[in-house]
């Protein structure tokens, strides 16, 4: 476990004034990702009057605005031309191969910024002030917007996650791929075992998005649309495996826990189930990412959180799955719990 963030022995306002100013950084990447700054600056580092004639804007703006890039260290400069960071040619630069662009704009949606302003309510209230539900209500449109925004951010996932399910396993094998949304993650066990057939769950027009993915990838005619809500739908089954990504979090433990037996009950004995998700330690401060995910939920669910690895394997068991394991994902701050059906 990772121990909590040392408290500064002297008192310090810089951190006040910088978490109050933090909206101009946020701010400030939105601005350059909608101008085009990054492919401007990928086409050659350029001073401010050429950037400002690429992306079609005043020379001052241009050169605030980069100054400002520079100083967050997003942008590079010397002797007054611009140029990019090893950071912003590999994931802001939109022709990038692993430009995280289309994530960027989706955490950038207005829908996804608004509700921090009404933060001081939904803290009194303890649920989001978004309606019913929040983000998982039926068909909610912005799933659209999340299966083609957060595919980048999830790639690099998807092998970690492929290899911890299939664990060397290789012939013929079902699959259900729970909230699949880009459905990345059904479509790498895919490619990984040539003879896995995936389901793939989701609203009718998410899946669209999942099944243009599978077919990019050469898995469509192994690739399965199941449309409508995880707790209504009949999965079907038996399956080898069920996959629940980035999906527990929106829900409270009870809910958790139905969804759970309700995966296990579609499981082969044997057959395993794999969440993906955001696990803090038991402190709930530490690491940084995983543990600050909960506020996300509190501004837009009703009653999820990030859970730590004791409340999910607590669910898991309740659920009745056994052999409950985490697997800590390299270089993310995400953890695939799996367990065994009996």
């Amino acid at each position: 476990m990772q121990p909590a963030m040392a408290v500064d022995a002297a008192p310090n306002p810089g951190i006040i004034f910088e978490t109050l100013l933090a909206h101009q950084r946020s701010a400030a990447l939105r601005t350059a990702i909608e101008l085009d700054v990054f492919r401007a600056v990928g086409e050659g580092p350029a001073d401010a009057a050429t950037l400002a004639t690429r992306c079609s804007t005043s020379q001052r703006g241009m050169r605030i605005l980069c100054d400002f890039l520079t100083i967050i260290g997003l942008l590079a400069k010397q002797d007054g031309v611009y140029s990019h960071t090893p950071t912003s040619a590999m994931f802001l630069d939109p022709r990038s191969p692993t430009s995280l662009h289309a994530t960027a704009r989706f955490l950038g949606l207005a829908e996804m910024r608004t509700t921090y302003d009404e933060l001081t309510e939904i803290v009194r209230s303890g649920r989001t002030s978004l309606p019913g539900e929040g983000s998982v209500e039926p068909d909610n449109p912005i799933w659209v917007d999340f299966a083609h925004g957060m595919a980048p951010m999830m790639a690099p996932l998807t092998g970690p996650l492929g290899g911890i399910v299939l664990h060397g396993r290789t012939g013929a094998m079902r699959v259900l791929d729970i909230a699949a949304g880009h459905g990345l993650f059904g479509i790498e066990i895919a490619k990984q075992n040539p003879e896995a057939h995936i389901v793939a769950l989701d609203w009718a027009r998410v899946l669209d998005v999942a099944c243009e993915n599978a077919c990019q990838a050469g898995v469509g005619e192994r690739y399965q649309r199941l449309p409508g809500s995880a707790f209504e739908v009949d999965y079907g089954g038996p399956y080898d495996a069920v996959l629940l990504t980035n999906f527990l979090h929106h829900f409270d433990v009870a809910t958790c826990v139905g969804l759970l037996k309700k995966v296990r009950a579609a499981l082969k004995p044997g057959g395993v189930s794999a969440t993906l998700e955001f696990v803090p330690n038991e402190d709930r401060i530490t690491p940084p990412m995983a543990a600050g995910f909960s506020l996300t939920m509190l501004i837009s669910t009703a009653a999820g959180d990030a859970y730590t690895f004791r409340e999910l394997e607590a669910m898991h068991r309740e659920a009745g799955f056994g052999r409950i394991q985490a697997h800590p994902v390299a270089h993310s701050p995400h953890t695939v719990v799996t367990g065994i059906a009996g």
